[in-house]
């Protein structure tokens, strides 16, 4: 009999990407996806423990949820994901309407739990496996959400543990997928008309790295020689895993984008130590200067962090001339949030809240004007851009993405959805671009 999954996720693309990999699995166990968690008889949770402020919202949420399973008691509900990893049957005493409490390792095992879930309340997997077999399917083709554009994982996990991160603890250690299995789905997503790929991982450049198996740049490599796939990105990388392939591979790849995301941080010395991040502030603009002097017309993205214990005023003045140096086409910025069972939680020299959060508006501003004036840097230009159909928050126009990840909106025919469009830029805005079709 068919049932209705509601699925709610927390977090970043990996997380986006999971759900998108239940709802694929859970439909050919007869479960239709629902976008009314009313009508659901199974609501799953998928949770993210990056940053505090998105526990507080699953939490919330499943506040909410438990007076919907008041009304209806044979409604089932799971938590999944990092927050779920790390909390374990602790969600299960706090949170008395969960039945079900599934780590980041045990995805594939959903059906037969929620069947266990069923007869039963306080189900609970949280093992860790090095099984390839346990951790990807290869014949599961996820329910992308874009008709254009899909993720594809590559590897999961993380080594590196640094001081901040609660990623190895929650997802584990680095697992690389088959790189059949790879071409396999990116083969299928071309099928169906996808024509960019992003490929994901914890710490996705560490793909390969193992004695024996196809490093990073060669999978990139035979991606590009997909008939169909017209863009390849990844995400998130890590500097220490940038090589001399990698690098290459912007030169010599036509369909890999000219966008890099390589999380920095922070521009101090010091700070980057006391993460444990393996590189120096020199070492990482070496990095980025190697990268565009193979691609002059690449985007470079990062993640920063403000408010780490005992970062001084001089220190996040390092940060912020680190931005003016290499003029980030944009970045993903946080304040520090203490993680339990990270070292960083522990440091004696925790900063106030206020000093984070000012020093978070302060970088967010520099971040705002140097994005814009790069924004304004391709009034002008024509860039080809692919479209996604018509803009969500101006209907009459369409929207897309230019190689570089910058997001337009132009006047143009609709029937130029799905495809790769030359698109003349005709404003700059601080997220965005606009333009019309040439």
């Amino acid at each position: 009999m068919e049932k209705y999954l509601y699925l709610e996720t927390f977090g970043c693309q990996m997380n986006e990407h999971d759900s998108e990999k239940i709802a694929a699995l859970l439909s050919r166990n007869d479960y239709r996806v629902t976008q009314n968690p009313r009508q659901a008889d199974v609501i799953l949770v998928n949770t993210c423990a990056i940053r505090e402020k998105a526990e507080q919202k699953y939490l919330s949420l499943l506040g909410r949820y438990r007076e919907l399973k008041e009304t209806k008691p044979e409604l089932l509900i799971g938590v999944g994901g990092c927050a779920a990893q790390q909390n374990g049957e602790a969600l299960l005493r706090q949170m008395p309407q969960v039945d079900l409490v599934f780590g980041t390792h045990s995805m594939l095992k959903l059906p037969s739990l929620l069947d266990e879930a069923a007869t039963r309340r306080g189900v609970v997997s949280l093992d860790f496996t090095t099984d390839l077999a346990d951790r990807f399917d290869s014949t599961l083709i996820p329910l992308s959400r874009h008709p254009t554009r899909a993720y594809v994982t590559v590897m999961e996990g993380c080594d590196l543990f640094c001081t901040f991160c609660v990623v190895p603890l929650t997802r584990g250690r680095e697992i690389s997928r088959p790189p059949e299995q790879i071409l396999d789905e990116a083969r299928a997503l071309a099928e169906r008309g996808v024509k960019e790929i992003t490929l994901l991982g914890q710490t996705v450049n560490a793909y390969g790295r193992r004695r024996g198996e196809m490093p990073f740049h060669e999978l990139l490599a035979a991606l590009d020689e997909v008939p169909g796939i017209a863009r390849i990105r990844f995400t998130s990388s890590h500097p220490r895993y940038v090589t001399d392939g990698l690098i290459e591979a912007y030169r010599r790849l036509k369909h890999l984008c000219p966008h890099l995301h390589l999380p920095v941080q922070s521009g101090s010395d010091r700070v980057l130590e006391r993460m444990h991040r393996r590189y120096s502030r020199e070492e990482y603009a070496a990095i980025v200067a190697r990268v565009r002097e193979a691609r002059p017309d690449i985007a470079i993205t990062t993640d920063l962090l403000v408010g780490f214990p005992g970062e001084s005023e001089e220190d996040f003045e390092a940060t912020l001339a680190l931005m003016r140096e290499v003029r980030f086409s944009d970045a993903y910025t946080f304040a520090y949030s203490e993680r339990g069972g990270t070292r960083a939680a522990e440091f004696a020299d925790q900063l106030p809240e206020k000093i984070r959060k000012e020093r978070l508006a302060r970088l967010l501003a520099l971040q705002k004007a140097i994005g814009f004036e790069e924004n304004r840097s391709r009034v002008g230009c024509v860039e080809d851009v692919l479209v996604e159909g018509r803009s969500k928050t101006r209907p009459e126009k369409l929207a897309g993405r230019t190689g570089q990840n910058k997001i337009v909106t132009f006047a143009g025919d609709p029937a130029l959805a799905g495809t790769l469009a030359p698109v003349r830029i005709l404003q700059a805005f601080p997220n965005s671009l606009g333009g019309e079709a040439v």
